[in-house]
């Protein structure tokens, strides 16, 4: 299966326009946007949106007898990889739903599920800092620009996600 990519400048959240297009019909996809103006974290917490990072979901059925929060490791562990390829340092997962690299955020993911037409919905928001760090009280945040020295093409690491995501619910 390829995932239809969806490409907007601005929109509230990736997560709710994804849920927006399962009650449209699709059955998956990727939503991408260049801003969010509404982007939401655990628990209900704003995420910080800045300019030149990557922000997406990624959306796709699932059995309706999977418990999301298995899938959530499952998830940061296929980012953790791809980032792995840029990054020397050591990645760790921090639960629930954050990746490290040298104790600092640098990637953030938010499963939400939705049930319509009688099918379970997984939606997958990504946030990874490429370009900038949000400044968060009591909680360090870094990029893939500041530790790797170079310009990571924000295209490239998407597909690569995305190609990962694609094999990974065939």
């Amino acid at each position: 299966m390829v995932l239809k990519k969806f490409k907007y400048k601005k929109v509230s959240s990736t997560n709710d326009i994804a849920m927006q297009k399962i009650r449209q019909g699709y059955k998956s996809g990727v939503i991408i946007s260049d801003k969010q103006t509404r982007g939401r974290g655990q628990h209900g917490k704003k995420w910080i949106s800045n300019k030149g990072n990557l922000f997406f979901s990624i959306f796709f059925i699932i059995n309706k007898k999977i418990q999301t929060s298995r899938l959530v490791i499952s998830n940061l562990r296929i980012i953790k990889k791809i980032l792995s390829n840029y990054i020397k340092s050591k990645i760790k997962i921090k639960r629930p739903n954050d990746i490290t690299v040298n104790k600092k955020k640098i990637c953030g993911i938010l499963n939400e599920t939705l049930f319509y037409n009688d099918l379970k919905f997984l939606v997958i928001g990504i946030g990874i800092n490429i370009v900038s760090s949000p400044n968060i009280r009591n909680y360090p945040t870094t990029n893939l620009d500041e530790i790797t020295n170079k310009t990571v093409s924000k295209t490239k690491l998407l597909n690569k996600i995305v190609k990962a995501f694609d094999i990974k619910i065939k």
